[in-house]
């Protein structure tokens, strides 16, 4: 049943993708459907790309993982398209861009400047494409047991052949029906959830008890190398082995291993972890284990507020609106589109906390979701739910893969190389969407979260200062632009990916390089700045800014 769900999600988007084939004819076909989507289609083809693996499954899963405070995620995705609807959107549409990269060229005149900023596009749309392809072959694998290789391979070869056959205009009406669809495939199962634990599970979910004992016999299988510490003699059965008694000390689980802990057993401590429920689980701040509760929330806040400005899959969304009026309308469309989305994680992520908390010691908080149904009903009933939400995280994975593969594509053909034809931009789609499936298959122990999160942190530390700047003050210079994105990008993708390879235990140094968007972003647009202040503006500088800024309510209203 799973299977058939997930194969009629992927014939509804190559059938649905179908409809823009007939209309391509042009670059500007491909790149922006010739700028005639209306705010509607165009706010819902927003939403449904922006509702990513992240937001379908990362967000329940970290609220597992590391409590209540995980929901500040949520607030900051939506926040940053209010964020966008006063800065950036109408503007960004008014340059007559294509892409970000054509916005930065056209503002300042320097070529430089839009190869350096396709290579941001590059960097950006890389690590958040990565986890949508992982997501996908990780939920077909929990759903119906198929090899992690397959839904990798089904979700690119899905997105590539819808994009490179319908380009701009598929994907909208691609991503526009994903919306409603992730809607109804994930409201609905939250509330049979709700409605089936009984009303102490409920009491349970709204207050935590911290998980101490398994309250069952339960198997863990571990996703990832952990080092556990049992505090008690502990019955055990590891991967298969008759039951024995581990006594107290550290203990390495293996990535791939299933421990099977006997009812009643004293639930492992895991290094840098907070089990769920809990005083520090409940406060509603993110670290809960590192000590700077704060200052982790307020660098999430930044990255993803900010970030959302920056993420090329979603700027590119408003240069397919007619004017810069229809682009505002859009912005102010999505966010009442998400703020209804958003308010479900929570449920997942709750009842989770309660019925599936021994997903925490193994790393599969991210699958939490598509778990739920089965846990509350063995039956076919939970069947059916756990196949619609199987089928509504593929189509996340497919709404946003499509949006991204399309920035990603045009910053190549149209903004890296000479003379963009339209037969070089669908060759060049087929062709990225296998570098991002290579890229992806080795990938199945990375965090989902902290990928996407860190493709954020890039976005906020580079676009975001290069278009607020370039749109609010006329004294930006071209070399100001080069170096502080060149900063912007160094800071924070390097930060992040010393981070990974050093694997600091949580701390500190752990979020100021794991979340730099705190000291990234200020940094970018300072260098920007000063950098900026020792030169001289373009000579067409004010034109430029008054185009951005032009009223469309009188006659030179732009078309």
């Amino acid at each position: 049943m799973i299977g058939v769900a997930i194969v009629l999600v992927v014939l509804a988007t190559l059938l649905i993708g179908a409809r823009g084939v007939a209309a391509m004819r042009s670059t500007s076909d491909f790149l922006v459907a010739s700028r005639r989507i209306s705010p509607t289609l165009n706010a819902a083809a927003v939403s449904g790309e922006y509702l990513s693996a992240a937001s379908f499954l990362g967000v329940a899963g970290l609220v597992v993982k590391d409590g209540v405070g995980a929901l500040w995620y949520p607030v900051g995705f939506t926040a940053g398209y209010i964020a966008m609807l006063a800065l950036v959107a109408a503007p960004m549409r008014r340059t007559g861009a294509l892409t970000v990269p054509d916005f930065a060229e056209a503002r300042l005149g320097s070529p430089g400047l839009r190869k350096l900023s396709a290579v941001v596009v590059l960097v950006i749309a890389t690590l958040y494409l990565v986890p949508q392809f992982k997501a996908a072959g990780l939920v077909l694998t929990v759903v119906s047991g198929t090899p992690y290789w397959v839904g990798v391979v089904v979700a690119g070869v899905a997105v590539s052949i819808t994009l490179a056959l319908g380009g701009m205009r598929a994907a909208t009406y691609v991503q526009a029906f994903q919306f409603g669809l992730k809607l109804l495939l994930f409201v609905v199962p939250a509330l049979w959830l709700v409605l089936t634990v009984g009303a102490d599970t409920r009491r349970e979910a709204l207050s935590p008890v911290e998980f101490t004992r398994f309250e069952r016999t339960t198997p863990v299988e571990f996703r990832l190398d952990t080092r556990l510490t049992i505090t008690e003699p502990t019955p055990v059965s590891l991967s298969g082995a008759p039951v024995e008694l581990l006594g107290q000390g550290s203990y390495a689980a293996v990535a791939g291993s299933t421990w099977t802990f006997a009812e009643g057993a004293d639930v492992p401590d895991v290094a840098g972890a907070v089990p769920p429920g809990g005083e520090d689980w409940s406060r509603p701040l993110l670290d809960p284990a590192g000590g700077h509760p704060l200052l982790a929330t307020w660098s999430v806040l930044v990255a993803t507020v900010l970030g959302t400005m920056g993420l090329p899959h979603i700027i590119v969304r408003f240069h397919t609106s007619a004017d810069g009026r229809g682009a505002r309308r859009t912005a102010a469309i999505t966010v009442a589109m998400l703020s209804g989305f958003y308010l479900f994680p929570a449920v997942y992520g709750l009842l989770g906390a309660v019925l599936l908390p021994e997903l925490y010691l193994a790393g599969g908080t991210d699958t939490v979701v598509v778990a739920l149904p089965a846990r509350v009903d063995g039956g076919w009933v939970g069947e059916v739910f756990t196949a619609m939400l199987g089928a509504g995280a593929f189509a996340a994975f497919l709404a946003t893969s499509l949006g991204l593969l399309l920035a990603l594509s045009g910053a190549i053909s149209h903004d890296l190389l000479p003379g963009t034809t339209l037969r070089r931009l669908r060759s060049t789609t087929l062709g990225a969407a296998a570098c991002v499936v290579v890229l992806a298959l080795p990938a199945v122990n990375l965090d989902v979260g902290v990928l996407v999160t860190s493709a954020f942190a890039v976005a906020a530390s580079t676009f975001c200062p290069l278009l607020v700047l370039g749109i609010w003050w006329p004294r930006l210079t071209a070399r100001g632009a080069v170096v502080g994105v060149v900063v912007g990008l160094v800071s924070s993708a390097g930060s992040v990916a010393i981070d990974l390879l050093l694997g600091l235990s949580p701390g500190l140094a752990s979020i100021l390089l794991g979340q730099p968007a705190l000291w990234s972003v200020p940094l970018a647009f300072l260098t920007m700045v000063v950098v900026s202040l020792r030169g001289r503006p373009p000579a067409w500088a004010t034109a430029a800014m008054l185009r951005l800024h032009l009223d469309e309510s009188g006659p030179g209203r732009d078309r």
